[in-house]
Parts: structure tokens; C-alpha cells; sequence
């Protein structure tokens, strides 16, 4: 199985692609689209579109994962990360391959253990998990990453317990 986890945003988007094999995991890929602030938000969007599209045709994933929209007190953040979201969701469209998603607390719970883990707790866990030893992964990949774990740990939890959904 190999899940695309992705942590949506329009200035910095995270990715990392997780591969299950025999019961080991492996971060196959990873890494972040950055976009530039001084350019209009039509020609971001288009940039992070054109990325995820490349991303997903050159690493071929089973299933792609987002992280669902968290609403904060922010409303200008929260409608550019709904942008991003929709875009990606649109190129995974496009692409063929399904997508799920799961709430930051869901996977903070599965990868740290506390679902009121901070970013540094969950690298240190995704690092754990699938023994990246490379110190300058940034916490949005990271945070991409943990979204692959978190799919891949309850799809066995699902296969598990014989629930298909």
C-alpha cells in the first residue's frame, strides 16, 4: 500500500509518501511545495495544482490523505488552507486516486499517542516511526507523513476488526 499524506496549505504545502510493505513502513518520499507571497493567489493556486499533479503522477499512490480543515480563530488562514485543500482535491480528482481525510487531533492521537501533541512531538514520532534520521525535514512533512501512518494504521485496524469502512 502506498498513501500520499498531504498537510494543505498555500504557502507551504507538505508531502511525504509512506509505502506498507509486510508490515514495515517506509517514507518513500517527501518534501514541500512552497509558493511566493508576492504572487497573485490565482497563480499560487495554479502552482500548487500543477506540483500536486506532478507529485502524484510521479509516485503513484494508492490513496491520497488530507488533513481535514481546521477551523481557528484565524479566518483569512483558514480560507487560504480551504483553497489549497480544494485544489488538491481537484488534481487527486483528476489523477484517479481516492482521498480521505482525517482531523489533526485523530492523527496526533494514532502517530504521538496524545491528540495535544505539539509539531515537535509528532516529528520526533514520524521520524521514530519510519526511522528518517534526516534532521532538516520540515514539520510540514513531517505532518504529511503522520497522515500516511494514520491511514495505514487504521486501515489495519479496519482489516482487523473485518470493517470495510
Amino acid at each position: 500500500m502506498r498513501v500520499l499524506g498531504i498537510d494543505p496549505g498555500i504557502a507551504n504545502t507538505g508531502y511525504g509518501l509512506v509505502e506498507a510493505e509486510n508490515g514495515k513502513l517506509s517514507a518513500i518520499s517527501f518534501g514541500s511545495i512552497r509558493t511566493d507571497s508576492k504572487d497573485t493567489k490565482d497563480l499560487r493556486l495554479d502552482r500548487l495544482y500543477r506540483k500536486m499533479m506532478n507529485i502524484i503522477e510521479e509516485l503513484s499512490p494508492d490513496v491520497v490523505v488530507l488533513e481535514s480543515l481546521f477551523f481557528s480563530t484565524n479566518r483569512k488562514s483558514a480560507s487560504a488552507v480551504g483553497e489549497a485543500r480544494g485544489v488538491i482535491i481537484l488534481a487527486c480528482s483528476h489523477s484517479g486516486v481516492p482521498f480521505f481525510e482525517y482531523a489533526p487531533l485523530e492523527v496526533k492521537m494514532t502517530v504521538a499517542g496524545n491528540g495535544n501533541a505539539g509539531k515537535e512531538q509528532v516529528k520526533y514520532m514520524v521520524e521514530h516511526l519510519l526511522g528518517i534520521t534526516e534532521s532538516q525535514i520540515s514539520l510540514h512533512a513531517t505532518d504529511a507523513l503522520a497522515m500516511a501512518i494514520c491511514y495505514i494504521h487504521r486501515s489495519r485496524l479496519r482489516s482487523l476488526s473485518g470493517k470495510d469502512g
